[in-house]
């Protein structure tokens, strides 16, 4: 949501704790299906370099999604949240329009990659104009879409998230809030996710899904013509808070922020040892309904997480989500930036990675590779872990893979236990060879802040 760039954003973020919660009973199983759940979040790329990275990058490396930027008219502007403020659902924003839409899927789906469309159904604009499509608008009038009547009551901030219809009825930032209650309006979203439907998406982000009651989504999910399509839904936990993410697991994944936020504290201010039992066993949801990340475009920007400004801390964050077994994973992929507003170079325009401030974190080597090592090792519990108490972690997935991580300032050697079959690996963090031996044992010296990974399906380098 186009929130992290205004001052309340530092008040949310630190409103989100690690307390534990009651998990919901009738939730469900909703990970991403298939063999690949790892997503390549393309934050504010235009459609058709989507479309090229799919082929040239996202397809080879084995991820299974990516997710696109909001694809509807917007707000004019060259911010990055002029995206989180639509104006009208014609695919006519500026990462592209509909044709160019309907080829990114296209050569997305030919790469074996699926898409995933960033949604914003919360909400419409704070103001009043002409959408980059067209369309004039005033805040509370769409014409043709919505009217005042298909608004809430209550037109003033959102400022207490103690009370949950202050949460859910008032407004995030001032923007124009839907009443998703009222049957016109769960009928227009559901046509409008309907319509990305028949183009080919294969997957929902639902931005601000917090600030939507759980039965109103439940509702509008019910009216897709695939009402079992992937669902992820962004509801940011807050100790206390009247609204918390457990109640919306019956019907998606729930993104779960605490994962990352935790993640940051660790690599930033703890030792690595902790992580021993991360995931469910902190109080987080349960695996099969969680989305992690490092970083979104939110919290790179709030500073709640890990960013791409943290470095090789970064780079091994993202190497130990994609080597642990819980949740579904999504990696950040976005640009430069010291505005925080500052929206995407060439208005989404990727001519290529590391150029232009375009920071590709997805094809970062280290990052990249792991995501074939997440593919190879699914289904497999954590075997043989080590630590040294501090900094320096191992561990491996049963007989398909072994990951090591030295967050210490020195380089670390030592003797590793695996549960790998005898043989020649590939450690895919630098492309050296490793060998275990007959009781599954190899030798390593990692520098300080490097990993390595070797997995069954890269026998040698």
């Amino acid at each position: 949501m186009a929130r992290s760039t205004l001052p309340w954003a530092a008040a949310l973020a630190a409103a989100a704790t690690v307390a534990g919660f009651v998990m919901h009973p009738t939730e469900v199983q909703a990970s991403p299906p298939g063999t690949k759940d790892v997503t390549a979040v393309l934050f504010e790329w235009n459609f058709a370099s989507v479309a090229r990275e799919c082929t040239t990058a996202l397809g080879p490396a084995g991820y299974g999604y990516v997710q696109v930027s909001p694809p509807a008219e917007h707000i004019p502007g060259a911010q990055w949240w002029t995206s989180y403020q639509p104006v009208s659902y014609k695919i006519a924003g500026r990462l592209g329009d509909r044709t160019a839409f309907q080829n990114m899927v296209n050569t997305c789906h030919a790469a074996g990659v699926k898409v995933v469309v960033d949604a914003v159904v919360n909400h419409m604009s704070a103001g009043g104009g002409t959408g980059t499509g067209g369309s004039s608008y005033g805040k509370y009038t769409y014409p043709g879409l919505y009217s005042s009547y298909d608004f809430d009551d209550c037109t003033a901030h959102i400022s207490n998230y103690q009370d949950r219809a202050n949460v859910q009825n008032c407004e995030l930032v001032g923007l124009a809030d839907l009443d998703t209650g009222e049957d016109y309006v769960r009928s227009a979203v559901a046509q409008h996710l309907n319509d990305l439907l028949s183009l080919g998406v294969d997957g929902f982000r639902v931005d601000a899904a917090k600030h939507i009651p759980s039965a109103d989504l439940a509702d509008i999910k019910s009216r897709l013509s695939d009402p079992s399509v992937y669902w992820k839904q962004e509801v940011i936990h807050g100790s206390g808070e009247a609204v918390q993410p457990a109640e919306y697991t019956g019907h998606g994944d729930v993104q779960e922020f605490r994962y990352a936020y935790d993640l940051k504290r660790v690599f930033t201010n703890e030792n690595l040892a902790h992580l021993k039992n991360h995931g469910a066993g902190w109080g987080y949801l349960s695996s099969g309904v969680a989305g992690v990340f490092v970083d979104n475009h939110d919290t790179e920007r709030n500073g709640s997480t890990l960013s791409y400004k943290d470095g090789a801390t970064y780079t091994l964050a993202n190497v130990f989500m994609l080597a642990w077994p819980y949740g579904a994973p999504d990696i950040n992929s976005g640009y430069e930036f010291s505005d925080r507003d500052a929206g995407p170079p060439n208005g989404g325009r990727v001519d290529a990675c590391w150029q232009d401030g375009w920071k590709c974190q997805h094809a970062w080597p280290e990052i990249q590779r792991m995501v074939a090592f997440r593919n190879a090792t699914r289904g497999a519990a954590v075997t043989d872990w080590w630590d040294n108490g501090g900094d320096a972690i191992a561990f491996g997935r049963g007989g398909r893979g072994y990951v090591a991580i030295n967050h210490e300032a020195g380089s670390l050697t030592r003797t590793y236990q695996t549960s790998l079959p005898a043989g020649t690996y590939c450690n895919v963090q630098n492309n050296t060879t490793v060998t275990v031996n007959g009781s599954g044992q190899f030798t390593a010296t990692l520098g300080g802040h490097t990993a390595l990974a070797i997995h069954a399906g890269r026998p040698s380098c």
